[in-house]
């Protein structure tokens, strides 16, 4: 409620007024010389606790040495304050000198304004009409506000500072709330800006707080939790209105990242909208603990419980991890299949297939190699000067060889740790890395600082180890039968069509390795012993394995213990996660394709989809129409369009005005589309790794948060406040904003 003045003839209130408005004190005497001074003779027979809660005397009825603005949002009376500034006639101030003083002005002041009347009396009007507008002029009709609007706007404003700080990655808390023994003076910047934003002029706020005591917090921690779930209730809202829609969707999971003192993995939806796009939208955190079954209940819960989709129409997953998270998470996802079978697991366009197929592996070689790569990726992203050291490298290494040194050159500046041939670009890289990081380090010119140095001959270190050199003579040789094959998954629509039929072949020529191992080890071990000896690289054991390894008389040779430490397990490995990524039910779904109808031109319309859509005969509208349907699907596009170029991909067969008149086509096609391993061709709707990958560089290990995190990522959409306050009430009834404070 607004506080009205209760001095005689003033009728200021705080809604229209910046004043601060004074408790009566509890004080007998003083509140009785109060009472006496205001010229309120119904307010004698009061009681001073009577007046303390119920009435106020604004700030323009005390001198103002008897004020003391103690914060910048809080005003406050000296203990023996007494008002006795009143405009009531029958009350003489008691400072007779002052008034004395001031009386030959007075009467002077009178005169003039006899003597010019137009010119004061319109600089009086102007004076009142600017005291009205600022809210300290008398307004003879004030308006009431009653305490539920008065919570709800002060909600309102809580909840704006809330999502400008998420969208625009401000931190909530400042140093002196992470750091207790920081000497920072500055508050944590939730405070400080609804601080800024009371001075501003939100009365709401300010009427809120202007009773409190001095340090107290503007809004408990219990409190900003509720307003934090509620906005990322409302966010999921907004977001996945067009899933529950359309029904279908797919999960991606992304790589185990520290976020509020946890480990947790990113979610992210995929699913197709109204206007038939593929987009790929950030849903959240998911806590890593536990063991798979309770990771697995935790993720089912995220997604039906906090996004309020179902499982049922769950058609794909992938996930991004790398390391010990990735067997974890792979085993997560074969338990979701086990429990929604047509949640099929497959690659996820976003990320190569081999660097995929490297990434869940747990062997220590094979993790040295994907560590330095990474290393290698953020070490020449820091500078161009670095990026020339290296061509200067190239150049040294390949003076015979003009093409190749142009290849590799063009090739350092694209994102070569992450393409499908890889590990073959860094074999051919390598004698000119390890050249650019020990010149780096030894830094005889002083060029580069002590960190630069320093990360160079850390990465020169990881290269001149003979198990770095080995692991990736193996990846590249054994991922070189899956190279093709990868590109063309992240190809056009026909090409993983076809792709699919390739499969088979890969797995076969992998087997055939397998089964010769001890013929392709050598071979391989060979080629890593000649590009040691070019690097100087000593041919040896890790040093790690004599320390783990029992005291024994027997000594392994290096051929024989990489060939048990590494080429097998790469080997078996690589052939193992190929059949999980493409089950039966994944490979039906891929062979679905030739409902495109560029593809179904290239197979000269003899296609049989009837047998691989079986799959998916409970997503159709009506499945016992769909054979006749098909028919007449083959009939248009063979038939009808002599001269129209066929659509080839998903996308373009979606956005066909007629497609509409095959609802079951439409609708498989749909459910295809939701798979991970289609890229996504509109860059507007995949910016959410993005922004994920912005907001995990920008944002300190300490300053990060789940919430705020989702409010960034999610920036775009619409924010509703009024919505937002609703909700809050909805959620907790019982929470009384203005007394839910610690």
């Amino acid at each position: 409620m607004p506080n009205f003045c209760a001095a005689l003839n003033c009728s200021r209130n705080s809604t229209h007024s910046v004043l601060a408005f004074f408790r009566f004190p509890r004080d007998p005497e003083r509140c009785k010389k109060w009472v006496e001074n205001c010229s309120r003779s119904d307010l004698k027979d009061k009681t001073p606790d009577h007046l303390n809660k119920y009435h106020r005397l604004c700030a323009r009825h005390f001198e103002p040495n008897l004020i003391t603005k103690t914060s910048p949002f809080r005003t406050v009376l000296k203990d023996n304050a007494i008002p006795t500034i009143f405009d009531n006639p029958s009350f003489k101030r008691s400072n007779n000198e002052t008034e004395n003083k001031d009386a030959p002005e007075a009467k002077k002041s009178k005169s003039d304004s006899q003597s010019e009347p137009t010119k004061d009396n319109s600089e009086a009007t102007t004076k009142e009409i600017s005291e009205s507008k600022n809210g300290d002029g008398v307004d003879s009709s004030p308006q009431v506000i009653d305490e539920e609007t008065l919570n709800k706007e002060y909600l309102k404003s809580l909840f704006d500072v809330v999502v400008m700080m998420g969208t625009q990655n401000i931190p909530l808390h400042g140093h002196s709330d992470k750091e207790p023994r920081s000497k920072s003076f500055t508050p944590s910047n939730f405070q400080a800006l609804l601080e800024y934003r009371i001075n501003a002029g939100d009365e709401f706020l300010r009427k809120k707080f202007e009773g409190s005591p001095v340090n107290l917090e503007y809004c408990s921690s219990t409190q900003l939790q509720q307003m934090l779930e509620v906005i990322e209730n409302c966010v999921h809202g907004e977001l996945l209105a067009e899933v529950k829609e359309g029904r279908f969707f797919s999960l991606v999971v992304g790589n185990l990242v520290e976020i509020g003192g946890e480990s947790r993995l990113p979610l992210f939806i995929r699913f197709v909208d109204k206007t038939n796009c593929l987009r790929e939208e950030f849903v959240g955190f998911l806590p890593f603990e536990g063991d798979v079954e309770a990771i697995t209940k935790r993720l089912i819960a995220e997604v039906t419980e906090k996004c309020g989709l179902d499982m049922q129409y769950c058609r794909g997953q992938a996930y991004l991890c790398s390391g010990v998270s990735a067997m974890k998470v792979k085993a997560v996802v074969a338990r979701i299949a086990e429990l929604h079978p047509l949640a099929v697991l497959t690659p996820c366009s976003s990320c190569s297939l081999n660097i995929c197929l490297a990434n869940t592996m747990t062997f220590t070689g094979v993790h040295l190699v994907m560590s330095t790569l990474k290393k290698l990726d953020a070490f020449f992203s820091k500078s161009p000067l670095l990026q020339n050291q290296l061509e200067s490298a190239i150049s040294i290494y390949y003076q015979g060889n003009e093409e190749k040194a142009s290849v590799l050159k063009e090739a350092c500046y694209s994102k070569w740790t992450e393409q499908h041939d890889t590990f073959e670009v860094a074999v051919d890289l390598l004698e000119s890395l390890l050249l650019c990081m020990d010149s780096i380090h030894d830094n005889e010119d002083h060029k580069w600082s002590d960190e630069v140095a320093h990360n160079a001959f850390v990465i020169s270190e990881a290269l001149a180890d003979f198990e770095f050199v080995m692991t990736l003579v193996v990846l590249k040789n054994t991922l070189s039968f899956s190279r093709a094959f990868g590109k063309n998954l992240q190809g056009q629509t026909n090409e993983v069509f076809f792709a699919s039929s390739s499969l088979t072949a890969v797995l076969h020529s992998l087997n055939e390795v397998y089964e010769n191992i001890e013929v392709y080890h050598e071979f391989w071990f060979e080629e890593a012993v000649n590009l040691a000896a070019a690097l100087e690289i000593p041919v040896k054991v890790p040093r790690l394995y004599f320390r783990k390894r029992p005291t024994s008389g027997e000594e392994i040779q290096p051929e024989t213990y990489y060939k048990e430490q590494v080429t097998l397990p790469v080997v078996s490995h690589v052939i193992k996660e190929l059949s999980d990524l493409f089950s039966e039910n994944h490979l039906k779904a891929l062979k679905s394709l030739s409902l495109v109808p560029a593809i179904m031109g290239q197979l000269k319309f003899n296609t049989a989809e009837e047998t691989s859509v079986d799959i998916y005969k409970d997503d159709l509208l009506n499945p016992d129409t769909f054979p006749a349907e098909l028919h007449c699907w083959k009939i248009k596009w063979k038939h009808g369009t002599k001269d129209v170029v066929l659509p080839s991909t998903i996308y373009e067969t979606l956005q066909l005005s007629d497609v509409k008149f095959f609802p079951n086509v439409c609708a498989l096609l749909k459910v295809l589309y939701n798979l991970p391993v289609f890229a996504l061709t509109n860059d507007k709707c995949s910016t959410a790794k993005q922004r994920l990958t912005a907001y995990l560089e920008d944002t300190p290990v300490h300053h990060r948060n789940k919430s705020m995190a989702l409010f960034y990522i999610n920036c775009a959409i619409k924010h509703d406040l009024d919505s937002m306050v609703e909700k809050y009430l909805k959620m907790y009834p019982d929470s009384e904003p203005s007394e839910n404070r610690d």
